[in-house]
Order: structure tokens, then sequence, then C-alpha cells
């Protein structure tokens, strides 16, 4: 008898699954609506994949093994003061290197904001196209097969989003490739010891890529208050305005089965009024910040304290921790702060 591997499975899974959907898939494309809301800015490891009727599989999503050496980094760099590149290469060296995160020939999905087709990256509401690009560039310096970039915008096309935010020219120089995500390639999963999303229609690539990158940018959300790395996860799903009722247990739900090796919260420019789509530089702060952690929940908590929030004041984040997904106890961490400049 023929032997699969975990990688043949989930193919064949998918494939299944994906031809039993087809006709709801064949429906129109429904989009997020957001609304906009007005805030004042205060002074101051791809998925762990089970299909539904199953067991949950191993995740395939994982950094190259541990050494001994590596309880030694921090839980978290935070640097300032730099230009995006340089931000993201000193975050990367504090925690160990690329390498750390990204095994040689790996197939890389990084997966940042870009939520709208209506204005660049100045304006916020897209992830900062040179810090994917840094990224994008470091995969392939540690030795990575392939990596991709990708996202669902609500506001306009995927193609036109792409190349307003500038993330497809910082992408495609740094060897990477654009995806549009087609609506018939998502796959309905079920999600082991979910508190309240038992399943949800995921892009079937997450379950064939080797390492998931997460690159959100922290911005106000009218519904969310903050857009971070949890919410970021969203873009990976079909059907997004039906996770807005009891959103916080959605998000730690859907980050429990999705567990990127790496979160990268850009804040080298934050929004922080009439988010997420913003639309105005009176509601863009100039922060040059960077925040990296292979812990999701610390990478929002820390990010939170940079709209005068405590990790606790987000219904997600508190959700995440009370699940184990990570830790918002900053008091605790090791975080490494550094000011290039």
């Amino acid at each position: 008898m023929a032997k699969f591997n975990r990688r043949d499975f989930l193919r064949i899974s998918a494939a299944a699954l994906g031809w039993a959907a087809l006709g709801e898939l064949l429906a129109a494309c429904s989009r997020e609506i957001s609304a906009t809301s007005q805030s004042t800015f205060p002074t101051l490891s791809p998925i762990k994949t089970a299909v539904a009727g199953t067991t949950a599989l191993p995740s395939t999503n994982t950094a190259p093994a541990a050494t001994a050496t590596q309880a030694n980094f921090p839980d978290m760099a935070v640097i300032r003061k730099g230009e995006p590149e340089v931000l993201v290469r000193r975050a990367l060296a504090a925690l160990g290197g690329m390498e750390r995160f990204v095994a040689k020939g790996a197939y890389v999905i990084v997966k940042p904001n870009i939520c709208v087709a209506y204005h660049g990256y100045e304006y916020a509401a897209t992830t900062n196209p040179f810090v994917v690009g840094t990224l994008v560039k470091m995969c392939f310096e540690a030795g990575a097969g392939k990596v991709q970039v990708m996202d669902y915008p609500f506001g306009g096309t995927a193609q036109a989003a792409y190349e307003i935010s500038g993330i497809k020219e910082q992408v495609e120089a740094a060897g990477g490739e654009m995806v549009e995500m087609s609506m018939l390639k998502y796959v309905t999963l079920a999600i082991p010891n979910a508190s309240h999303l038992k399943q949800a229609n995921f892009y079937a690539d997450i379950t064939k890529a080797d390492t998931l990158i997460n690159v959100p940018i922290a911005k106000v959300h009218s519904l969310s208050r903050l857009t971070l790395g949890m919410k970021n996860l969203m873009g990976l799903v079909r059907d997004r305005p039906i996770l807005h009722s009891n959103l916080s247990q959605n998000l730690a739900d859907i980050t429990s089965f999705v567990k990127p090796v790496l979160t990268v919260v850009d804040a080298v420019r934050v929004l922080v009024s009439n988010g997420p789509t913003g639309g105005s530089l009176d509601d863009v702060k100039k922060l040059d910040t960077l925040i990296a952690s292979p812990d999701i929940v610390a990478a929002d908590s820390y990010a939170a304290t940079l709209f005068g929030m405590k990790p606790e004041d987000l219904g997600y984040i508190a959700a995440g921790a009370k699940r184990g997904l990570g830790r918002s106890d900053l008091q605790n961490l090791r975080i490494e702060e550094l000011a290039v400049s």
C-alpha cells in the first residue's frame, strides 16, 4: 500500500472538500463592510489542521528544530527610530535571525494587512511595503524555496490594492510572489477544541505552506478597537462578516488553528482614527517602531500599549491568553528594546 505523508493527506482532503463545496464557493463574493470610528490617540506556529469529521493532524507550520541556545533569546524585540528595513533586520537579529523561523527550502506565506485599494501605505491602512519586502528578502536569505504574499481586500480588487499599497513592487523586487486569493480555493476545516467557532472556510494554500509569517499594521478598528496580529489572521478566512458576532472568541479560535511562527507588528506609521480604512493623513501618527515575537498574544499585548491601552482592554487578547495561545503578562516577559538612532 502506498504511504501518504502529512502534506499529501492535506492536499487530498482539501481537494475533496473543495469539490464538495464548489456550489457554495461559486456564490457571489461577500465583502466586509467596515464602519469608521473616531478615536483619540493618547499623549503618552501553517495551520494545525483537522478536516471536518477527522481528528486533528500535527502542525506542519513549524520553524526549524529548536536548539538549546534558543532558550537565551528574548520573548520579543521592540525596535525604534530607524528605517523599515533596519527595524526588521535588528528585530530578527535580536530574536536569533530569520534562520530560526524559516528552514532551507521552505514554502513560506507572508500575511500582511492589505485591506483596501483606496490609498497608499502613507495612510496607515495597509502594512508598510518596505517591512513586507524586507521580510521576503530575509526569508530567501535564510534559504526559503518559495515565498508568497497574500491578503483578501474588502475595499477594491486585490490587484489594485497590491499595487496602490506599494507591497507588490517591494515583494517582487525581493523575489517573492503576490497571490490573489481565489474564492475557489477555500476549504471548510474543523477547528479542534474551539470555544465558539467550530469550523471555518480557510484558504487552502495555508495548509500546504511550511511557514506562516504574520505582518499586521497597528491601527484602530471600529469593532475590535484595534486590529493587530490576531485580527489580521481573519484575512485567511472566507465570509468574514459573520465572524464579527462574538469576535473575541472567534479570533482566539482562529489563532488556535492558524499558528504563525512569527508575528511582526508594523508600527512605523499607525492609524489612530477612522480605522480600519483611514483616508486622512491627520489620522496617522509616525512612530517608526517595529514589534516582533514568535508569541502572537505577546506581540498584540505590547502593540496595545502604543495606543494607551492595556492587554486586558482588548477582548481577543484576553481570550487568547486564557486559552494558552500566548502571554499577555508583559511585565514578566523578556523584551529587548532598542532605539536604532
